[in-house]
């Protein structure tokens, strides 16, 4: 299991203080006539998530919501450039996106992170870190097997074949989600369905009420 440092223990500077916008939250979230929420897609390398995620997104857009995906490889071309993959590297990789994720909800958008999140306790530092904020854990369940078989990048027949260390589901571990809000197999449904799954729960909370 993974320690983290919560942000409430974290060393801060008494000078830095929280500036508050001229428009508030309530604001934004009138604006974009829906509600704002992280939906935390967690799962193995080739599990699907990226790729349900962004079905998930253009599904929304075609609604009229306002939304983006905060995908894994994207987010360490840049912001997270600087990390490896050493479990302590995967603690600061997922602190950070928590961060950023809860300044789009902020804003009052729908954020999809695509992130193997493979500690149990990061991700629940960022549902503490979200507070009163819509936290949807989206665990794509794909068994270990049928993602291997996939491949898509190779890194399985790489980690087999020792040209990659920590790898999760090899040799780095990978805790599943005990209650996700949401439960995607996407051995047994195709990316649609998959999609579906997610917008029908958006709507059953109503967080959207867009048709």
């Amino acid at each position: 299991m993974s320690p983290y440092k919560t942000i409430e223990t974290q060393d801060k500077s008494s000078d830095v203080v929280w500036h508050q916008a001229s428009v508030s939250h309530l604001e934004r979230v009138a604006a974009n006539g829906h509600q704002g929420a992280v939906l935390w897609f967690t799962g193995l390398s080739g599990s699907g998530k990226s790729t349900v995620a962004n079905a998930v997104d253009k599904m929304l857009h075609d609604l009229g919501c306002k939304s983006y995906v905060l995908d894994g490889d994207n987010v360490r071309h840049g912001l997270n450039g600087d990390l490896g993959f050493s479990d302590s590297d995967r603690v600061e990789n997922i602190r950070r996106i928590g961060e950023v994720a809860k300044l789009f909800v902020d804003a009052g958008l729908l954020v999809s992170t695509a992130f193997i999140s493979p500690f149990a306790a990061d991700r629940q530092m960022v549902r503490h870190l979200l507070k009163d904020k819509p936290f949807i854990e989206v665990f794509i369940d794909t068994p270990l097997e049928v993602c291997e078989q996939r491949d898509p990048k190779g890194l399985y027949k790489k980690a087999r074949a020792g040209e990659i260390k920590q790898f999760t589901g090899i040799d780095s571990a990978y805790e599943s989600p005990k209650t996700p809000e949401i439960h995607v197999k996407t051995a047994t449904q195709d990316v649609q369905q998959s999609a579906q799954q997610v917008v029908d729960y958006l709507r059953s909370k109503q967080l959207i009420t867009q048709v």
